[in-house]
């Protein structure tokens, strides 16, 4: 209020200046406006991980082959990662809350929802009979290797991409969703495809897949990173970047949040989410990749999609690949 009268005051007094021949009162003029702040955690520009993170020195889709039949649920193998995970009561999730359609908060609920989150509680489901037996952490890009590293979360299930590269500090499941990188623009910028972006601003989510292959572009963009796809959004709404560029389908989940914004150009890469899994946890991996394969056969997947993903297009289960 007191800031208010004080405007308010400063108003009368240059008004009384106008009307006492002092001349026009100074209007603030576009130089004045402060521009719009950068997200908390923002770097323009981005850090751009080593070569190493763009390693294809593997078939990066093949994971480990379940164990035969999925053991009955509250029956875990004793001395196994699930028996170990039934004893705590709970599966410790790490997902997102900031990916439409994948991880994200109902505003009605409050509760984490989506593609990914359900999957999580399938996972859930199997190991205690309950899908709600489930506790979730909510996780960046950033965050969602070393989360697994330390143990703060038994698994990762956030459109997270397998490659090589991450093979080497995290394990994963079998393929359960495929995607690929575009660009999302405003509608009115005339951008079309990611040529249109060689040295303009770009934002991606920090520790994904994303600022690889922005960097590798021949279109070289100026690459601007953020902790949440969200705050991407934000900033293409501040006329702060020219483009938002990761997977696709989690455009589009930002593209259904602000129809000034459309998803264009061709994909530009391959990206397969598989759920991480500490990499000495192989008996987990085996059993979620027992878990998908029951939900590719009885009919879960497709109604997991048809329930978040319709808006995406008609799709099918990726099938599994196996390593041994």
């Amino acid at each position: 209020m007191r800031r208010m009268l004080a405007a308010a005051g400063a108003l009368a007094a240059a008004l009384a200046m106008a009307a006492c021949g002092g001349g026009p009162a100074a209007l603030p003029g576009a130089a004045d406006v402060q521009a719009a702040p950068m997200p908390v955690g923002a770097k323009d520009p981005a850090d751009v991980p080593t070569a190493d993170a763009a390693d294809t020195g593997c078939d990066a889709r093949a994971s480990l082959r379940p164990s035969g039949e999925l053991p009955k649920p509250g029956s875990m193998p004793a001395g196994s990662t699930m028996a170990t995970i039934a004893a705590r009561g709970r599966l410790i999730a790490g997902v997102d809350q900031n990916s439409y359609r994948f991880g994200f908060r109902d505003p009605a609920s409050g509760e984490l929802t989506g593609f990914d989150v359900d999957v999580a509680r399938e996972v859930a489901r199997a190991i205690f009979g309950d899908p709600n037996k489930i506790q979730f952490r909510a996780t960046n890009s950033a965050a969602r290797i070393p989360s697994l590293q330390d143990g703060t979360v038994d698994i990762v299930v956030q459109t997270m991409t397998v490659n090589c590269a991450r093979w080497k500090q995290v394990a994963f499941s079998t393929e359960y969703f495929t995607a690929g990188q575009r660009i999302l623009v405003n509608k009115a910028s005339g951008i079309t495809d990611i040529d249109g972006l060689r040295g303009r601003k770009v934002c991606a989510a920090a520790g994904s897949t994303s600022i690889v292959n922005l960097a590798a572009s021949p279109a070289k963009p100026s690459l601007v990173s953020v902790p949440d796809w969200t705050d991407c959004l934000v900033m293409l709404q501040q006329n702060q970047v020219a483009a938002v560029s990761t997977d696709d389908s989690i455009l589009a989940g930002l593209a259904a949040q602000d129809p000034n914004t459309a998803v264009v150009g061709k994909r530009f890469s391959d990206e397969p989410y598989g759920i991480g899994v500490k990499l000495t946890s192989t008996d987990l991996v085996r059993f979620i990749n027992g878990v998908l394969e029951r939900m590719r056969a009885d009919g879960t997947w497709n109604r997991l999609y048809d329930k978040w993903l319709t808006a995406l297009g008609p799709a099918s289960p990726p099938p599994a690949k196996y390593r041994d």
